[in-house]
Formats: C-alpha cells, structure tokens, sequence
C-alpha cells in the first residue's frame, strides 16, 4: 500500500509521515524536504525557488518525476507532497489540516536543519503572511502545470486528520492506523 500524505504547511505531514512510515515498517519520502534541498543549491529560499516554478516547471519537474516513478517501481511507503495524491491516484490519500495560528506558531519554533531555506518570520502574524504567500503560490504552480484548482480540496482525500488541538504526533498517527484498520487496510 502506498500512503500519500498532503496538508497545510504547519499541520505536521513530515513528522506524521515518518513517524506512520516507521511504525507500518514503511519506506518514508518527503518531496519537501526535496524541494528545500533544491533550492538550498540554487541559493534559494523555498518561497524564491516556488515564485520561479510559477514561470518555469522545471522546479517542479524533479520531484513530480520522482513521484511518479515511486509510484512504478515500489510499494509500501508513505510519501509527503502536497500533490503527491495527484501522481499515485492509487494510493490511500490523508490531508492534515491545522488552524492558521497553530500552523504559524510550530512553523515560527521548527528549528531544524531542514527549514534552513525558509524565509523566517518574526512574529506569528507575519509568519501566517508567509505561509498564505507559500500556498498561493503553490495553488498557481498546480492549476497552471496540472490543472488542479485547489490541492486542499477534500474531495481529493480518503481521510482527513484535523492536527490544530491534537498535538500527539502518536496520537495522530494512531488515529491514521485506526482508520486503515477499520477499512482493512492493514491489520
């Protein structure tokens, strides 16, 4: 089974995914902890290396290839990506959705490495400016080069986890693995 992971920025989908990746036993892949590493070598932020995608698809090419060729030749992971749902139709979709305040508030106190290529906020309010911006951009990137009009919409997704008030990473994943038992999923 392939899970594909998607949600807001702040609503938890690299730590969720991992932490579900290591307790189904599962390869994990996180397409923006690829495109962050892309952008780190170009000497870009992510929200430079998205306003560039709006005018070149290259950007986007790498990962979305990526994607796709998972989808080929492997089975048993859980994947991170905003659109990921879009190139394995296959798989069993979650969105993590989290309120604009708690989603600033973890962003403004990740710390890791990983984040290094985001623009930085100082304040809550302007780090809810900051994520809109990043999702505004990523919602003309998707309908300009795959015609998708709104990747949050749920009708896209097979479970829908609400993160802003459960702040358990093991909470929230048990809630996923609770959800693929009940449909037989796994066991």
């Amino acid at each position: 089974m392939i899970i594909t992971i998607s949600g807001s920025a702040g609503s938890g989908k690299s730590t969720i995914g991992r932490a579900l990746a290591i307790k189904l036993g599962y390869k994990y892949y996180d397409i923006g902890d690829l495109r962050r590493q892309m952008a780190k070598k170009k000497g870009m932020t992510i929200e430079e290396l998205n306003d560039l995608g709006e005018n070149d698809s290259s950007t986007d090419v790498e990962a979305d290839e990526l994607t796709k060729r998972l989808a080929e030749t492997e089975d048993n992971f859980v994947i991170q990506g905003r659109i990921a749902y879009y190139f394995i139709p296959k798989s069993f979709k979650v969105f993590l959705t989290v309120s604009d305040e708690v989603a600033a508030e973890r962003l403004l106190k990740d710390k890791t490495a990983i984040r290094d290529t985001q623009q930085k906020a100082n304040n809550i309010l302007e780090q809810m400016m900051l994520a809109k911006e990043r999702n505004a951009s990523d919602v003309r990137r998707y309908k300009k080069y795959y015609g998708i009009e709104n990747f949050a919409d749920l009708k896209y997704y097979d479970l829908i986890v609400d993160t802003t008030y459960e702040h358990d990473i093991e909470k929230n994943v048990d809630k996923i693995m609770d959800y693929l038992k009940s449909k037989y999923l796994i066991k």
